[in-house]
């Protein structure tokens, strides 16, 4: 248990070096709000992509991996994001629409709807035992809450 537990804290340790860089890319100390949920959703595409990848076939199957990029993506997800969409932080370098400040309540509602699925998922990789089959459905349910989001609150073509 000792055993688990550092190694447990060596690569949370590791992960945050990792991901600090990707966290701070995108700040911009004129438009804090801005910066610090682009760099939020960097997170989220860092751990996210990697699963797909996997789930698609296009990188190799590899469970650890799966299970630390499953964890992060969950650890990550529980951040309260919405705190980035504060009133007045639609103005600027940003790709989110108006109508996330106009329809709040629906914003956060998706927002919550992909926590619940990347809580989802961390447990069915998990749970999973290499049930590849268990883990693209979970992960799918991930990606349509993103696209939910997406559909109605990010503008395309702005940026990236």
């Amino acid at each position: 248990m000792r055993k688990l537990l550092r190694h447990s804290l060596i690569a949370a340790g590791l992960s945050a070096a990792i991901a600090a860089p990707l966290a701070v890319a995108h700040f911009d100390d004129k438009e804090p709000l801005q910066s610090w949920r682009q760099s939020y959703f960097a997170l989220l595409a860092a751990n996210f992509g990697p699963i797909g990848a996997m789930v698609k076939g296009e990188a190799p199957w590899d469970e650890a991996k799966l299970k630390a990029y499953a964890e992060d993506l969950e650890h990550i997800s529980e951040v309260d994001a919405l705190r980035f969409f504060a009133p007045g932080s639609d103005k600027g370098q940003t790709r989110a629409k108006p109508e996330i400040w106009n329809n709040m309540q629906d914003f956060s509602d998706k927002y919550a709807a992909l926590q619940r699925a990347a809580d989802t998922l961390e447990d069915v990789v998990e749970d999973s035992a290499g049930d590849r089959k268990a883990v693209a459905q979970a992960f799918g349910e991930v990606g349509k809450a993103c696209k939910a989001c997406h559909d109605d609150y990010k503008a395309k073509n702005y940026l990236y």
